[in-house]
């Protein structure tokens, strides 16, 4: 790989992340339940947008040991095992694909964490009774939403009405003080608009985080919304993705720039 950090990652990777099975031909295969079914009956762990260290002190502010907390589209990674250590318990992960859950729940009876609950659920239609949790994380999972989104100025109605019920679904399910957290690569001019839809009671505020690059950390308050209410955040100087390509992870490189691709 060229040592430039401003040059883009070379094709060789791009071809070896492809040919192994793991990243898939085009964009619109992330939408694909079977392709998903496929890469989790092979591969035992990866970490979309860094691993939990990378956010540990910016999640830890608002999370209390006795709060329930929910993740959307765990797949394999290791997030709520890191939460079960830091001495979170009362942990819930769902995921669309059968075969993420059947192993998820697996590995987590092998190593000796029976605190988990591993269920199959669709985050466009989530299976639980109002107010259920006091947080709701979700770390790339509706990203994936955004694959055919068209131009990311005016996304497409269809991408619009998935992202809502996801949205409408995870503000239904909070308790009346919970929060939302959402760790994305969407930059908060596109998020705002769809975060502060009427009808959601939440402020909308961020933080980044990764060195060049930067992923975008959203926190999300129910009830807290002023009737003024106008959103903050902290962002330091933006990049394009064509700089400092060597923060990201190879696959969040072909995914963004391959979603980038199918929708100029």
């Amino acid at each position: 790989m060229d040592s430039n950090p401003s040059s883009p990652v070379d094709e060789t990777t791009i071809r070896r992340r492809r040919s192994d099975g793991v990243a898939p031909p085009t964009a619109k295969d992330y939408l694909n339940p079977d392709y998903w079914n496929q890469r989790f009956s092979e591969e035992e762990h990866y970490e979309w947008f860094k691993g939990y260290s990378h956010f540990r002190d910016l999640l830890l502010k608002h999370l209390l040991p006795n709060h329930s907390v929910l993740e959307i589209g765990c797949g394999n990674s290791q997030l709520c095992e890191e939460l079960y250590r830091d001495g979170f318990k009362n942990l819930t992960c769902i995921d669309l694909s059968a075969v993420a859950v059947d192993r998820m729940q697996k590995k987590l009876s092998a190593i000796g964490v029976d605190g988990i609950k591993v269920l199959e659920a669709d985050m466009l239609d989530l299976p639980f009774a109002n107010e259920s949790f006091n947080v709701v994380i979700e770390k790339g999972t509706m990203d994936v939403l955004f694959v055919d989104s068209g131009d990311p100025w005016n996304p497409r109605p269809s991408t619009v009405d998935k992202v809502m019920a996801m949205l409408e679904g995870v503000h239904k399910v909070l308790k009346p003080d919970g929060m939302f957290i959402s760790i994305s690569f969407g930059q908060p001019h596109f998020r705002r608009r769809l975060f502060e839809s009427p009808g959601f009671t939440w402020s909308v505020n961020w933080n980044t985080f990764g060195d060049g690059f930067h992923y975008f950390f959203y926190t999300l308050k129910k009830g807290e919304r002023p009737s003024d209410y106008k959103a903050s955040g902290q962002i330091s100087d933006m990049h394009s993705l064509s700089l400092f390509h060597e923060e990201l992870e190879d696959e969040d490189y072909i995914f963004r720039t391959a979603v980038e691709e199918l929708n100029t």
